[in-house]
């Protein structure tokens, strides 16, 4: 139990009605998770406006209500207190009843369109292995040291992640590394929690369905930055021309990564293969087994991170030449007749043409390339037909097929897709809406030594369709098809 007075510092309290000196069992934004002496917040979402359920809250048993505007008809005994902003009132009060975990651990947020999953894998997985008790949290799945926790967001709601956050200090975990995404920013979801440093990985096409527009996805970005602390650090890729953005308003320290352009921390790519890749850091030379520049820039960052905590640059490099990739990117699956079955989540355009571009390098010239891809439905139309036009000019046969139709019509999206491919390419694509069977055609189509690229859903085990989610998972029918060769 909190007393509602003490967790509702820094939430913007305008007015409050009702006594403020009384015990909370539970804070609660979803009124079907309200508990005897709840706090109950009424959040304006972007699909469903809490105040709607003040009352249910009540009858469940709610003894105070947050909210923008106070109903028409106060009952009494409850208490009522009215905030500016609901979602920014509930980070800051969801951080208080849970007695402000970040405040007592080094919490590291990632944010960038792509690379965050990765990044903040590695980061667990570093300082894991160097001996420190640490927690994470992303989109594939939350980890408070050893146990793991299913992801159902990117960024949990704020409730949800200070709970996360306080399980990890009572383990005892010295670091917390989490994915930040655009939309957790723009809805406050990350309001209240207290970062030892941000990282920015690179930005690109995507999410404008929601941010309508670049700028503003931009500066959703931005702000996580601008929101840092004097005493953290700010680290961004010094190649992506959007770091210097990320940098303008904040008063963190600023530190840069990069492998082309003047920065802090460099690094270069030596060898480059399907197992694995050689790189230079600050004049250390290293393997990974994971492969592809846009994994250098990740391990770069994680680097530079380690750097940054104050870790031992040889023992950090040591300890990074054993790590393993994020699930679901660029995992290589190989048949026993000598086929490369590659899969990987790039779901944005940048995304597909990095992957695209790591196979290229390493491939002789002499052997297919098959991109089985689709894009997702309810999201950002713009980017279908540039995915499409991507796969089709560096691969030797494309397929497009379904992804995560959701409420959309399949046959809809792989016609916007087509229309980013050009005529002479058209030869060489096919359109398989069921993706299975768009797989097993992949599969059935490639010789020995040559390369089957799966992009799209990567970690995912599900298919959305229709608003259903189906058991579904790539790996799993590659591996089914390599085994029946």
């Amino acid at each position: 139990m909190k007393q509602l007075q003490d967790i509702l510092y820094r939430s913007g309290v305008i007015e409050a009605k009702g006594l403020l000196d009384r015990p909370i069992s539970e804070v609660a934004s979803d009124s079907r998770m309200v508990v005897s002496n709840s706090l109950f917040v009424a959040v304006k979402g972007t699909q469903v406006d809490g105040h709607r359920f003040i009352e249910s809250a009540i009858e469940k048993g709610a003894v105070a209500i947050v909210c923008e505007v106070l109903p028409p008809s106060l009952q009494k005994d409850i208490s009522y207190i009215r905030v500016g902003n609901a979602a920014l009132a509930l980070g800051h009060i969801a951080s208080n009843f849970y007695d402000n975990p970040s405040e007592n651990l080094q919490l590291v947020g990632v944010t960038g369109t792509n690379g965050k999953t990765t990044t903040v894998t590695l980061l667990y997985n570093l300082m894991e292995s160097l001996g420190y008790k640490s927690g994470l949290i992303s989109t594939i799945l939350n980890k408070v040291h050893t146990a793991v926790i299913p992801s159902t967001h990117t960024t949990p709601d704020p409730i949800s992640l200070n709970k996360l956050l306080a399980q990890m200090v009572a383990e005892g975990c010295d670091y917390a590394f989490m994915e930040v995404s655009s939309h957790a920013i723009h809805q406050h979801r990350i309001a209240g929690l207290q970062f030892a440093g941000g990282v920015f990985t690179n930005l690109t096409h995507d999410h404008l369905d929601y941010h309508k527009t670049f700028k503003e996805y931009l500066n959703a970005k931005k702000k996580f930055f601008d929101d840092l602390p004097s005493g953290a650090f700010a680290l961004v890729n010094a190649d992506d021309k959007n770091g210097r953005v990320m940098m303008q308003n904040t008063r963190a320290q600023r530190h840069s990564y990069g492998l082309r352009n003047m920065a802090e921390y460099k690094a270069r790519v030596l060898e480059n293969g399907f197992d694995s890749m050689l790189l230079n850091i600050d004049g250390h030379q290293f393997y990974s087994m994971l492969v592809g520049e846009f994994n250098a820039y990740n391990l770069l960052a994680v680097y530079a991170v380690a750097m940054l905590l104050g870790q031992n640059s040889e023992e950090v490099l040591e300890k990074m030449s054993t790590l393993r990739g994020a699930d679901g990117r660029f995992e290589i699956l190989r048949s026993k007749n000598n086929i490369t079955a590659i899969v990987d989540y790039a779901h944005t355009p940048d995304a597909l043409e990095n992957v695209l571009k790591t196979i290229n390098n390493i491939r002789t010239g002499n052997e297919q390339l098959i991109t089985v891809v689709g894009a997702g439905g309810n999201r950002d139309k713009e980017k279908r037909p540039k995915m499409a036009r991507i796969a089709s000019l560096m691969s030797t046969k494309v397929i497009l097929t379904s992804d995560n139709p959701r409420n959309e019509v399949p046959e809809d999206i792989i016609e916007d897709m087509k229309q980013g491919v050009d005529i002479a390419k058209k030869m060489s694509m096919l359109a398989i809406v069921n993706r299975e069977e768009a797989i097993r055609t992949a599969v059935m189509l490639a010789q020995p030594g040559d390369i089957i690229l799966v992009a799209g859903k990567g970690h995912e085990t599900y298919q959305e369709i229709n608003g259903v989610k189906h058991p579904f998972d790539d790996k799993e029918v590659i591996t089914q098809l390599f085994d029946k060769m």
